[in-house]
Parts: C-alpha cells; structure tokens; sequence
C-alpha cells in the first residue's frame, strides 16, 4: 500500500508542478508566458528576469516530471524543493496565505518535496535513481542557485523599502521646519 501511495503522491505533485512550470514557460493552462513572467521576476529584483523564469518554469516542469516518473529520485523533489524554496520567499511579503497570493502553496510544495525526498519513490518508478555523488552536488548546486535568487529578492526589498520611507523622512523634516 505505501508503494501505491507514493506513485500517486508522485503523479498529483509532479503532474501539478510540470503544469505550473509550462504556465512559466509557453503559457500553457493559463499562464502568462515567459515575457510577462520575466517581468514579474525583473519586479521582484530577480534579475535577469526572463532568464530567471526560463530557469523557474525548466526546474518547476523538469522537476515535476522526474518526480512523477520517479527518473533519477531524488533529483526531481530535489529540484522543486530549492525552486519553492525561491518562492516560498518571492510571495512572503503577502503573508501566509493564498487567498492572498502568500506562500502558502509554495510552501506546501516545498514541504512535499522533502517529504518525498525522504521516503523515495517506492518501486512503482521508471529508471535508475540517481548516484549519491551527483545527488550531493545537485543539492549543492541548487542550494547555491536558490540563495543567489533568494538574495537578489532580499536585496530588491530592502532597496524598495528604502525608497518609500525617503519621501516620509523628507516630509517630516520639511513640516519641522
């Protein structure tokens, strides 16, 4: 029973993450596409944007259909789990919830994909799992990557904070005069 469990938590997860990957990248199912995705990502400081988005929507389509496949676990989760973590921080100024376009649903995917990095992928998979070795550097590589975005976001923020508390300081020094 725990087989079958995990190749539908598998199908769900991987199939709804390739689906918001294509969203990303082609504008499949609704999506806006590459351009106005890379806007979005310009916006938030992730730059280049659409290069970023072309990165975001690959990780989250490629991700989702290696997890869903269970080809070379753990890379699929592993993949997923940096990108939500990218985005987890992207949507946390909105707060914790989705109705309110917060991180709820970037987290929950993050927290997915761990869950699956942790109990594998059962037998009902295709293909080899993926050596120890390139799974260390993968988790490398990804952490590196997801910092990158993840600082360049913080960055953005703290710039933006900034400039909308200048006019304010100025204001007030201009009404004590």
């Amino acid at each position: 029973m725990r087989h079958v469990g995990l190749f539908i938590a598998r199908i769900v997860f991987g199939g709804y993450l390739f689906v918001h990957g294509t969203q990303k990248l082609f504008g499949w199912f609704g999506g806006s596409g590459l351009a106005a995705t890379g806007a979005g990502f310009e916006k938030r400081g992730m730059r280049p944007g659409k290069a970023m988005a072309a990165l975001a929507g690959i990780s989250e389509a490629g991700g989702g259909l290696l997890t869903a496949t269970g080809v070379a676990d753990p890379l699929g989760p592993l993949i997923i789990a940096t990108t939500m973590a990218v985005a987890s921080t992207t949507h946390r100024e909105q707060g914790p919830l989705a109705r309110d376009r917060g991180y709820e649903l970037p987290l929950t995917n993050l927290v997915m994909a761990l869950a699956l990095m942790s109990a594998g992928t059962g037998v009902l998979r295709l293909g080899p799992h993926l050596p120890k070795s390139l799974t260390r550097k993968a988790m490398l590589g990804g952490a590196v990557l997801a910092s990158i975005a993840i600082a360049q976001q913080l960055s953005e923020a703290k710039k933006q904070a900034g400039l909308a508390a200048a006019p304010v300081e100025s204001t007030v020094a201009e009404s004590a005069s």
